[in-house]
């Protein structure tokens, strides 16, 4: 009989031990996981940050297109245009 009663033990013993060791990997691979989702979401955080900045420089460009300032400097530097009266110079040296 106590064969019987030291075996059913030791069983038992084994069967917490195996789902004890299963619950913590369990445990471990979510922590893993919400890790990752952490710094997935710091990511994503910077990147709309940085999106919305640069959407407000679109809307300041927005606000400013119909200026003149804005014309004019698109002009020189895209077109290479200048107003009649200006003398331009040419830097050879470059």
């Amino acid at each position: 009989m106590k064969k019987k009663t030291d075996i059913k033990n030791l069983i038992k013993k084994i069967c917490f031990i195996g789902i004890t060791i299963y619950v913590m990997s369990i445990f471990i691979n979510q922590q893993k996981t919400l890790n990752s989702y952490k710094t997935s979401q710091e990511y994503y955080k910077e990147e709309i940050e940085t999106k919305l900045a640069y959407q407000e420089t679109l809307k300041e460009t927005k606000s400013n297109i119909n200026s003149e300032e804005y014309i004019e400097e698109i002009a020189r530097e895209k077109l290479d245009m200048y107003l009649p009266n200006e003398k331009v110079y040419i830097d050879k040296n470059k």
